[in-house]
């Protein structure tokens, strides 16, 4: 799962405060607390923040990381993406072609 998000200017001070805060740290200790795995995690630029690769069980374990995280205020628009096989998307959506008709047709 990659897991994504900003941080608020509540973090940003708190950066200030103290530049060698160990982000990493705490998202491991949170996403182990979850069940889940943190495999990586980066300061990147861009329209987020953050990245993070981690292992969940399931999305509700993220769904509760992301309700503990934004609920301290100094993180926003925390987002999951999962990894999915195209080529089964792809025959699925063979399989479904005809199935479904656009507005207007």
């Amino acid at each position: 799962m990659y897991i994504m998000g900003k941080y608020s200017e509540k973090a940003f001070l708190g950066f200030l405060k103290d530049p060698t805060t160990d982000r990493k740290a705490a998202v491991e200790k949170l996403t182990s607390a979850a069940g889940g795995k943190m495999l990586s995690m980066d300061i990147v630029r861009g329209p987020y923040d953050f990245i993070v690769v981690a292992e969940m069980a399931n999305f509700e374990a993220f769904a509760a990381v992301k309700l503990a995280v934004e609920s301290t205020g100094a993180v926003r628009e925390l987002v999951a993406l999962e990894a999915m096989d195209l080529t089964s998307a792809a025959k699925k959506a063979g399989e479904l072609t005809g199935n479904y008709k656009a507005p207007g047709q």
